[in-house]
């Protein structure tokens, strides 16, 4: 029988990672099936249409996560199927979205946190240390976990560094690490940076890469809870 694409979405697909895991799913699964891909935007009424022409196959779903409006749309046109997966970016609103499938354990979800949830006190942690942020950001993804861990029957939480590489299908506006670096060395000018910290940057597409290998061992059924990090101290 032949199998049935797997329904990604990714939230906030025209963030910087988003658009380069949208690109990296459009890519034939290693299964040979294709994903059936969507993703949310909300910063602009309208999806970049660079993006809709670099990832043609892609539904986009205006949605605000911060109350929830524009889910039942993603609900009655994507993903109704209990079989689908989803790797999605989390806040509470769509955490209780995805608890209300009947079937839970038919949805696979991919939360991307941060190294700022640990206190910084040493120079490299490993995934068991424990999690104590000193900022608000490292907070509220600490909450993000704890509330998807105790939500979500199928899921993994990755703790990524300062993420770089090239710049997306549809630029976004942020500054990017080496692209700003690139810039200012370029005109001479001089840079400060923090001399405080240890970070451990990672490439965009080696996390891509990651999201895949974790929805590929999903859809083979060898999946298990996963708590993935590149480290970060100050």
């Amino acid at each position: 029988m032949e199998r049935a694409a797997t329904k990604v979405l990714v939230v906030g697909g025209t963030g910087y990672l988003g658009q380069h895991v949208l690109e990296g799913l459009s890519k034939i699964a290693d299964d040979g099936v294709p994903y059936d891909l969507a993703f949310t935007y909300h910063s602009t009424p309208n999806p970049p249409p660079l993006l809709l022409a670099g990832v043609p196959q892609c539904l986009a779903f205006h949605v605000d996560l911060r109350t929830g409006d524009g889910l039942e749309t993603v609900s009655r046109r994507f993903g109704q199927d209990p079989d689908a997966a989803m790797a999605v970016n989390v806040p509470s609103a769509l955490v209780n979205w995805i608890s209300s499938f009947q079937d839970r354990d038919a949805l696979l979800l991919i939360h991307l946190s941060t190294d700022q949830v640990y206190a910084g006190v040493k120079s490299f942690y490993k995934e068991e240390d424990e999690a104590a942020p000193v900022n608000v950001y490292g907070k509220s993804k600490m909450a993000a976990e704890k509330f998807i861990s105790e939500k979500c029957s199928n899921y993994a939480i990755l703790r990524s560094s300062i993420i770089y590489g090239p710049q997306t299908i549809s630029p976004v506006p942020k500054s990017l690490p080496i692209q700003w670096i690139d810039g200012v060395l370029s005109k001479g000018e001089p840079v400060e940076f923090f001399h405080d910290e240890f970070r451990c940057p990672v490439y965009v597409k080696d996390v891509v890469t990651v999201i895949l290998s974790l929805i590929h061992r999903w859809r083979s059924g060898q999946f298990q809870h996963h708590l993935l990090q590149s480290s970060y101290q100050d």
